[in-house]
């Protein structure tokens, strides 16, 4: 299976999980997908009343410079231990 391929599946399978990651899961999945599928940030930050907006735009900053191939591999590593931890 292609990194893409096994990308996309783990894309959706997390999505599935019995219960709910934790936030900071939920974060670093997101920071990573953002990366693996736009590359690095390339909005403003939210303004300080956008509270979950400025803490996604972080969790996506903090992949600066990380190429899309890494931020895949990166997110199905996680995206797979959060599976196993969750059940789907």
């Amino acid at each position: 299976m292609s990194l893409q391929a096994e990308f996309e599946k783990i894309a959706e399978d997390v999505k599935k999980v019995k219960t709910r990651p934790t936030d900071q899961e939920l974060l670093d999945l997101y920071g990573l997908y953002k990366q693996a599928v736009v590359g690095d940030i390339n909005t403003d930050r939210p303004g300080m009343m956008d509270v979950k907006g400025k803490a996604k735009w972080d969790a996506w900053n903090s992949r600066k410079g990380m190429s899309k191939d890494d931020a895949m591999s990166a997110y199905i590593a996680l995206g797979k231990e959060i599976i196993s931890k969750y059940g789907m």
